[in-house]
């Protein structure tokens, strides 16, 4: 029996979302490798960063939505990662975003986060959703606030991480 996975693509102003493919593996694996992942449980081997992209993808089969590389529209150079994600000890599915080096600054998050959560809301006929954000992740909280999300509680993963909740407007446009 054979799988097909299919992850849409999305544009956005300046932006594509997309399925990962192996041309972003060094630009991920950077990314996963430096200390600015730190809020993300990082930084990791260059090993482990692919299996972290495999988890990109297997999320979509496993789950029918996911994560996408958040590519540059006019380069399609990888810029982050951003998208639903629900994993097994989560308290509901949420909207998470990352930014490569470089790419922080510009609204690529803001941007990527608006368009994932308007295909949970349209597409996926989501009435609300929730960011996690690492305690002391400031730029994150601030584009939580940004995006009119308002802080509820924390929750502690099973691995003993504690996040903060951050629920997203309900059918936000």
């Amino acid at each position: 029996m054979n799988t097909t996975v299919i992850i849409p693509t999305i544009e956005t102003e300046n932006l594509r979302l997309r399925a990962p493919a192996w041309s972003d593996f060094d630009a991920f694996a950077a990314f996963r490798m430096s200390p600015r992942t730190a809020f993300l449980g990082g930084p990791c081997t260059r090993t482990q960063a692919f299996d972290k992209l495999g988890e990109i993808i297997g999320h979509w089969h496993l789950r029918g939505y996911g994560r996408w590389i958040v590519a540059d529209k006019a380069t399609n150079a990888p810029l982050g990662v951003a998208g639903l994600f629900f994993p097994d000890d989560w308290p509901e599915p949420e909207i998470a975003w990352s930014v490569f080096e470089g790419a922080e600054g510009r609204g690529v998050a803001h941007e990527a986060a608006l368009a994932s959560r308007d295909y949970a809301y349209t597409t996926l006929g989501w009435k609300t959703a929730v960011s996690c954000v690492t305690p002391g992740n400031a730029r994150s909280v601030a584009l939580a606030q940004r995006m009119g999300c308002t802080r509820e509680d924390d929750f502690t993963t099973r691995d003993s991480m504690t996040l903060e909740v951050y629920r997203h407007p309900k059918e936000a446009a």
